[in-house]
């Protein structure tokens, strides 16, 4: 693993080489037998969203649990990384087909501080993720097609890296269409323990934050 540049000072970073490709590779083919079984299409849970130029292939982790163990499993480097002591709060899988952008915007306070990894492209072909420069002082619903000015850093991950980025303070999306048939992507999400978002760890589920109580008959 090697880290590419200045996190806490520059609101992102890329991570090369944080997962073997080839985990990568099992991965996705784990949730093409779990969820597509026939392998006959993208035939998996679909989300509409304002930041999409169409419904795309999706799936959170808290719905499939590979994905979830894959974000609590990660935490550790990230905490090393970014020197913070981080609570992991949720992630998703989504697939991208050719032509698809993903609109400018921040992102809602469970995603304080993210992480965008590359599992794959069908074509190989590198589709890069931009990230602003500008830090924003608080949370926005904001959506636009481009940075409006705003100087942008562009990130270009094979699979295997990753951009480590500030979800809530600084605005991210790819502006240029996907040149793969499709790509696959894990997106990754944490808020630091006793900070301003904090409340959102395990995005807020209450059933992560009651007891363990064990009974055993007998």
């Amino acid at each position: 693993m090697q880290v590419e540049g200045d996190y806490r000072a520059d609101g992102a970073a890329l991570v090369r080489g944080l997962v073997p490709p080839e985990i990568c590779n099992a991965l996705l083919r784990q949730f093409q037998r779990e969820l597509d079984p026939d392998e006959a299409g993208l035939d998996a849970p679909r989300t509409g969203s304002p930041l999409l130029v169409r419904d795309v292939p999706e799936v959170y982790g808290f719905a499939w649990s590979p994905l979830v163990t894959f974000l609590w499993g990660l935490t550790p480097a990230v905490r090393s990384i970014t020197g913070l002591d981080l609570v992991p709060s949720y992630d998703y899988l989504r697939i991208y087909r050719e032509g698809d952008l993903c609109r400018v915007h921040s992102d809602r306070p469970s995603c304080e501080h993210s992480l965008s990894l590359t599992l794959d492209y069908s074509d190989g072909e590198v589709w890069p993720l931009e990230v602003g420069a500008t830090t924003l002082p608080e949370p926005v619903k904001h959506v636009t097609d481009d940075f409006e000015g705003d100087a942008v850093l562009s990130f270009a991950m094979q699979p295997g890296d990753a951009v480590l980025y500030n979800g809530v303070h600084r605005r991210h999306g790819r502006t240029t269409p996907n040149p793969n048939g499709w790509s696959a992507h894990l997106f990754m999400h944490w808020v630091e323990r006793g900070g301003a978002f904090a409340e959102h760890a395990f995005d807020a589920r209450a059933d992560y934050r009651r007891p363990v109580n064990f009974r055993f008959a007998g």
